[in-house]
């Protein structure tokens, strides 16, 4: 005979802190819970007082208020023989604790305290709250008089606790307790436990039902058991929406589930489960059976009463079901709207005001509020009487008179749409207007407030004795920000005052909720102008990705028809005056697409990256399409941009939240708002990890790949005015004093034994890439601006010992028998401008015996030339190094170079397919004798030169030479082969590229310049000596 229980699980649309209406709600929940035939009534998390109060947690009104409620609810028949599990505040020796208190029949069985507080995201809950930290532990609560008197009992357990009923047993856990990876719920099964309860405060987030699913079936699909998931649901006076999705599930299947969105005010889930399903699927899992022998016991309360009943034909076991998930595009077409409809008739006010561009954002609003009126007008259908009653309070009518039957209609009352048209405006967007507004049914009026932009523009004229003009017409950047500003802030302006008097003209009371319709990428980059009709009342898509949003008009297009229109155009913010050579666009503004700044925003706020670790992220994500220098640049920009227009976030209106990396300032994402937007070391760190990367491909790509192009980093102008060029850094090892820069030939395929010397290029030779070049000769020394031509790059010289003496041979200090590598110099004429010397080295395989002796030998070297003869002992300028430790370049290979006895070099072609090795701090030493001004490397001045409205610019340096186009374009797909390998797919949008690489040839470790000068000073501080190959690797992750 198995033994059935009924529970039920209760999603309330609770109110912060009113107490009155949440005690009315809650014994509506238990009064259908009984009807239901439940033996154990599950609510939401805090619902007596409200989850949203905040600091009120904090009064002693909220504590006592709740007491009362619950003295209330013990005192009420509805109340009864059931279980009753409601969630309050509760102090405890002075302590305040979020609880679930449960009580039978006037009798409080267990007090039990949250025990893992949420603080993440928009949770603060360790802000008002402690957690209960003593496991399997439980003190004596003394009730207040109030309660004393009603249950005639003087103290009851607190703290972590069970229930025992005379069939099965209960376990508690609150909402974030689930979340946590050592839950509550694990040894309790491994103790007995058969039902776990989870009281939940959960707000929305798209795709969130998915995650909450997962770990309602992973609690009971290892353990076994029955798992009751309650949550709120609706606006309790906050930016977010609690989604209800009430849950139970049995042995890992889902068996009962609840709407995720709905205008009702209370929803009873209930499913009739059988406890001997649970003990059987224990029954079968041995390896459970060992673990519940070591498991630690839990105190357990007594009811004296059962829950269950035998199995009957007129009761039947719920089944499992198939989860219902509704798509993005759903989510956002209900959550907004419930949200809206929430804050409407709790606000008392008459409607929604909305300026209506014409395009995709403030189209989507509008269709929000349509969406929301179809909720109405169908509950109102279904016989939910609340939203009827709410609906006639809202309009002011009587009981007995009629209520709108249309979505159309409702609209026409409550939703007012505006067209704020300037000279600037096209008439296509003032008609897509009209049209939609006519689809949706709102009241819609179109005017123009060219009158007003004039006027002011005329006040500040005469003030300033200069008329500003817009950039198409000759004016300065500032002005033309000035009068796109001044339009978009008249906006607002004009919105408010309609806002408060078209209820009068029209004879009703109260004003109408402005709405904005800035959308969460715009608002994350500071695209929007402070105090335009961004700033208003509410924005329902505050939290909602321009992706998202064309989705979600894609897919209310069938409903309204005007959408397929706004879909097609570009989107605009028609502020400046349309020429036939321009046309405002809002990418173009930006500087950066939409699909873009969803990775960016996702990864600044979901996967906590600063410029350095997103741009090294991005480089494996775009790839396939970007170079490592334009993501550089686009990472550049975005931070820029962002740390210049994060004070705009302190102003703008309550959103409703629906992603992980909204920007809102008020709770979610807590950051600065003044920056310093030249983020000097985060950048600078990009710029080294850029030269790292780029000298590998061009090492790489030197052997393989014909006609390699050539790539110039530029400074900008001295201080003295003279304009000079720095080399791009090759291997991160900057020039050395007293160097000179000369320009070498680059081709494919070459080897050093007959590779041709390369020729400085003159000035009568075609246009090429620029830069100084000192030539040291027998006349001395000169300076002179050379110009690469193609096949041709310029580099620093080699700190190259002088050969007018012999060097002595250093021993090889590895173990015997150790493979060693010789480094072999020699000394050959050379061909380029002035006197001097060609040197060629290559490595030599060897072998390293600890008998081996110090020697030295004189190279046949100097003004007068000839080869230096090498013996088999060390001769001048080798040294013993292990094999696998780079020479202090950095490369294996040989090179090459021309001008004089100092020679510059290039690395020779092909790679040898070991991974690289982190020079010994001994070996950059002897590199890092330069002013550390003489090399630096600057990343390209960013290509976007429109910026949007009211964003602030920053000076950039502007080189007086062209820079080069794009070195990478005729590399191999897989040229990224020596960075580090890692999967980022699931960052990725549709629209953007992903890659994975399997390989990680590790560069060198590249310096600042403040880092030289420490080098030099003999201060430098200690490098990492663990794994050179993953060096770089960890500190990226660390965290």
């Amino acid at each position: 005979m198995g033994h059935t229980v009924t529970l039920a699980c209760c999603a309330l649309n609770q109110w912060a802190l009113d107490f009155h209406g949440n005690l009315q709600r809650i014994l509506e929940s238990v009064r259908l819970a009984k009807e239901k035939g439940a033996a154990y009534r599950l609510g939401p998390e805090l619902e007596v007082c409200g989850y949203g109060c905040g600091d009120h947690f904090l009064e002693g009104d909220t504590q006592l208020l709740s007491m009362q409620s619950l003295a209330t609810l013990l005192e009420d028949p509805l109340t009864r023989n059931i279980i009753c599990d409601i969630g309050m505040p509760v102090m405890h020796k002075n302590v305040l604790y979020n609880c679930r208190v449960i009580f039978l029949n006037q009798t409080i069985l267990l007090i039990r305290p949250k025990m893992y507080l949420a603080m993440d995201g928009n949770y603060r809950e360790m802000r008002w709250f402690t957690p209960w930290t003593k496991l399997r532990h439980t003190e004596q609560f003394y009730l207040p008089p109030l309660i004393a008197d009603i249950t005639g009992q003087v103290k009851v357990p607190f703290g972590d606790a069970v229930i025992s009923t005379g069939d099965t047993v209960f376990g508690c856990e609150t909402c974030e307790e689930l979340f946590t990876g050592n839950s509550p719920h694990i040894a309790m099964g491994l103790d007995g436990v058969e039902i776990f309860t989870n009281g939940s405060g959960s707000h929305h987030e798209l795709r969130k039902l998915h995650r909450r699913v997962d770990l309602i079936r992973s609690a009971t699909s290892k353990v076994g058991g029955v798992y009751m998931y309650s949550n709120l649901i609706g606006c309790d006076g906050e930016r977010v929406f609690y989604d209800g999705s009430c849950l139970i599930a049995v042995n890992g299947d889902i068996v009962a589930q609840g709407s995720q969105f709905t205008l009702r005010e209370v929803e009873v889930t209930t499913a009739t489960v059988d406890l001997d399903d649970v003990r059987s699927f224990r029954g079968s899992c041995l390896s459970r059976g060992m673990q519940t022998a070591l498991a630690a016991p839990y105190p357990q309360v007594s009811t004296g009463v059962s829950v269950s009943r035998p199995s009957s034909l007129s009761l039947p076991i719920s089944q499992p079901l198939s989860v219902q998930y509704l798509m993005p595009e759903e989510e956002i077409s209900l959550g907004p709207a419930c949200w809206l409809w929430d804050y409407l008739r709790r606000s008392g006010l008459r409607g929604f005001f909305l300026p209506l561009s014409g395009g995709l954002d403030s189209a989507s609003v509008a269709c929000l509020v349509g969406s929301m009126c179809t909720l109405v007008v169908d509950a109102i259908a279904e016989g939910c009487g609340h939203v009827a009653n709410d609906l006639r309070q809202l309009l002011g009518r009587k009981e007995k008179e009629g209520l709108p039957k249309s979505a159309k209609d409702l609209a026409k009352l409550i939703f007012t749409t505006c067209y704020m048209k300037t000279v600037n405006s096209s008439s296509e967007t003032e008609t897509r207007a009209a049209r939609l507004a006519a689809e949706i049914g709102s009241s819609h009026i179109s005017v123009s407030i060219d009158n007003m932009v004039s006027a002011a523009v005329a006040t500040v004229s005469t003030q300033l004795k200069a008329n500003p003009k817009f950039k198409v017409h000759g004016g300065t950047s500032m002005e033309d920000m000035a009068l796109q500003n001044v339009q978009a802030r008249n906006r607002m302006v004009l919105a408010y005052l309609f806002a408060q008097l078209l209820p009068w003209s029209q004879g009703h009371r109260g004003n109408l909720l402005v709405l904005s319709s800035a959308n969460v990428d715009e608002s994350l980059r500071g695209y929007l102008t402070k105090y335009d009709c961004s700033s208003a009342d509410l924005n329902p898509i505050g939290g909602i990705s321009k992706t998202d949003l064309r989705s979600f008009c894609k897919f209310m297009a069938p409903r309204y028809p005007e959408l397929k229109s706004i879909l097609a155009a570009k989107p605009t913010a028609e502020l400046e005056p349309i020429t036939s050579s321009h046309v405002q666009n809002d990418e173009d503004d930006m500087g950066m697409t939409y699909a873009e700044l969803s990775v960016f925003g996702r990864l600044r706020k979901v996967y906590h990256c600063g410029p350095y670790s997103m741009f090294l992220k991005l480089v494996h994500l775009w790839g396939d399409k970007l170079t490592p220098a334009e993501v550089a640049v686009k990472v550049k920009h975005f931070f820029r941009c962002y740390g210049i227009n994060r004070h705009k976030t302190t102003v703008l209106p309550p959103c409703y939240h629906a992603e992980a990396y909204s920007p809102d300032d008020n709770r979610f994402d807590l950051r600065p708002f003044l920056y310093n937007t030249t983020w000097q070391c985060q950048f600078e760190m990009i710029d080294r990890e850029l030269v790292v990367m780029e000298t590998g491909l061009n090492s790489e790509a030197s052997s393989s790949v014909a006609g390699g192009e050539q790539r110039v980093v530029e400074t900008p102008p001295t201080a003295t005015g003279e304009d000079t060029a720095a080399v791009e850094e090759v291997e991160d090892v900057d020039a050395m004093e007293n160097d000179v820069l000369v320009v070498v030939e680059e081709g494919s395929g070459f080897r050093e034994e007959d590779a041709k010397e390369g020729e400085v290029g003159e000035e009568e030779e075609e246009e090429g890439y620029k830069g100084w070049k000192r030539t040291t000769g027998g006349s001395g020394e000169s300076d002179q601006f050379v110009t690469a031509t193609q096949n041709q790059r310029l580099y620093p010289k080699l700190p190259f010992e002088d050969h007018n003496e012999g060097i002595e041979g250093k021993e090889g200090d590895e173990e015997e028998g150790d493979d060693l590598v010789v480094i072999d110099e020699t000394v050959e004429n050379g061909r380029g401008r002035g006197r001097g010397k060609r040197r060629k080295r290559t490595w030599k395989k060897g072998k390293n015996k600890q008998q081996q002796k110090e020697t030295n030998a004189a190279g046949n070297s100097g003004s007068g030339g000839g080869k230096g003869k090498g013996k088999k002992r060390l001769n001048t300028g080798q040294r013993q190094q292990p094999k696998g430790t780079p020479h202090p370049m950095g490369t294996r290979g040989g090179w090459r170079g021309s001008g004089n006895r100092r020679n510059s070099w290039t690395p020779r072609g092909g790679h040898d397919g070991r991974q690289w090795e982190r020079p010994h701090p001994q070996s950059l030493s002897s590199l890092l004798q330069t002013p550390s001004n003489l090399m630096t490397v600057y990343d390209r001045p960013s290509p976007f030169s429109r910026l949007g409205p009211d964003q602030f610019s920053t000076p950039q340096h502007t080189p007086s030479h062209p820079h080069p186009p794009s070195s990478y374009s005729h590399l191999p797909s897989n040229s990224y082969s020596h960075l580090p390998s890692s999967s980022y797919s699931h960052l990725a949008s549709s629209s953007l590229p992903r890659d994975n690489y399997s390989s990680y040839h590790q560069s060198p470790l590249s310096l600042s310049a403040r880092d030289r000068d420490m080098v030099a000073r003999q201060q430098a501080p200690p490098l990492p000596s663990s794994s050179p190959s993953s060096w770089f690797s960890r500190l990226l992750h660390r965290r």
